[in-house]
């Protein structure tokens, strides 16, 4: 596996920080933020000088039932041809479900969510990461993601779930041990036994982030500063096996570079603290790597005893997996029935969360919004979300927020109306008045400073 280095995430907000940043080696960048034809000058120049550079994608859906849609695995590859990457990466989770799979509504959940880690969700993950494999054109490395809640009768721990899929498709694996963090605070899951049970040598790279506490739970935010728990999991980490790269993670409330400098130092110094140990033999490193020969055995017949499918046979665990998720995915979004075994109050969390994140992006993807609107756009919009589950992706998601308000003679202000509208009529009409949207910005914000 190449060797990495210590890496940042590139985002806009911060791309000039990056660029006169000492001691970066390479940089990932959301694949889904970026055109392959029009690179940002900051990523040229950075590609220019020999930095990495790593698209990290967000919307594959990997864990869910269906097999991977062409068109994205496209894109995807389009990417790492034009970045030059040696790599590229994905999420182990699901992001939409429904749809001809389960005669159902095709609901988006606009976040990463948890797989069951059952058998038949390990069968359809395999086999949609080796027809992702087969469509990339660098090696894939996949992520385990941060949960808010956890899936009834799960059969495997996260660790064996992970060493059973790099076993099973040789993909190797990005660990997030900010990730391990959340999930022992909001599952009760040990980090150090995920870590000890982990195919150590499919490891691509690390990355580390901030998050924070709020009633109980830990939400993996990417927008506060790295806590003390998630540098003592990357030691625990580096004290077992040497990461080809580490990467810190910052997606909001962008702090001052020498603040990112300073967590980039923790981050060195918590890995060379790691590598001491490892160094000297005092971790307690390879203590148990995954599943003996003969658990994996007791598995294959128990799977066969019970009619289980084989891995290639998923036609029937895609329709199990699917339903499952829709059904999950309905209750977070659309406001039917809790499912089963499932925590009614961790569900209530996660649907609130999901809903505060679709108002967050759909105003920045639409920025004219919360303008026109003012102080009602945040209650109008989580009032929207209760009732209208998205269905595409978040540009369509702001047409139809406009639409319910003026279909429902929103909002009250006769000017704001108006203004909504037009706003709506520029992106839904045949020929809108401008393409640029700075001037369209610019327009409903002076209409707001003239009515003040």
């Amino acid at each position: 596996m190449e060797r990495l280095g210590t890496g940042i995430g590139w985002r806009p907000e911060i791309a000039d920080a990056v660029e006169r940043m000492p001691g970066i080696d390479w940089v990932e960048v959301v694949a889904e933020n970026i055109c392959p034809g029009h690179l940002p000058d900051s990523l040229r120049r950075l590609r220019e000088r020999g930095v990495t550079v790593v698209p990290h994608g967000v919307s594959l859906g990997l864990g869910g039932a269906e097999r991977p849609e062409e068109d994205r695995l496209a894109a995807l590859a389009e990417r790492v041809t034009a970045l030059g990457s040696p790599l590229v990466t994905e999420h182990i989770a699901f992001v939409r479900a429904g749809g001809a799979l389960t005669a159902s509504p095709r609901l988006e959940a606009g976040h990463l969510l948890p797989v069951p880690r059952t058998r038949d969700a390990l069968d359809v993950l395999c086999e949609n990461v080796r027809i992702a494999q087969d469509a990339l054109p660098v090696p894939l490395a996949v992520e385990n993601i941060a949960a808010l809640i956890s899936w009834p009768a799960e059969e495997m721990t996260e660790g064996q779930f992970l060493y059973e899929l790099a076993d099973r498709t040789g993909v190797r694996l990005l660990i997030d041990v900010a990730n391990l963090h959340t999930n022992h605070v909001n599952r009760g899951e040990d980090p150090a036994k995920a870590l000890a049970e982990l195919p150590l040598e499919a490891i691509a790279y690390v990355h580390v982030a901030g998050g924070f506490a709020r009633d109980g739970v830990w939400h993996d935010s990417h927008a506060h500063p790295v806590p003390q728990p998630v540098l003592d999991i990357l030691t625990d980490l580096a004290s077992r096996v040497r990461p080809p790269g580490v990467l810190l993670e910052r997606d909001e409330n962008f702090p001052e570079p020498a603040e990112l400098r300073s967590e980039l130092a923790s981050i060195r110094e918590a890995l060379e603290t790691g590598a001491e140990l490892l160094r000297s033999g005092t971790s307690e490193a390879g203590a148990a790597s995954g599943p003996r020969d003969h658990e994996t055995g007791a598995a294959e017949a128990t799977r066969g005893a019970f009619g289980l499918p084989h891995p290639g046979d998923t036609g029937a665990a895609r329709q199990r997996v699917g339903l499952a998720q829709a059904a999950l995915l309905s209750a977070l979004v659309a406001g039917t029935p809790v499912p089963e075994g499932f925590d009614r109050v961790r569900l209530g969390v996660q649907a609130r969360a999901l809903a505060a994140k679709r108002a967050d992006v759909v105003a920045k993807v639409a920025p004219e919004l919360p303008v026109i609107l003012g102080p009602e756009y945040r209650p109008a919009f989580l009032g929207y979300a209760q009732t209208h589950p998205m269905t595409g992706g978040y540009r369509r998601d702001a047409l139809t927020f406009a639409e319910h308000l003026l279909a429902a003679g929103r909002p009250g202000d006769g000017q704001a109306r108006w203004e909504l509208r037009q706003w709506w009529l520029d992106r839904s009409g045949p020929a809108p008045r401008s393409g640029r949207s700075v001037h369209r910005l610019a327009r409903a914000t002076r209409r707001v400073l003239l009515r003040r």
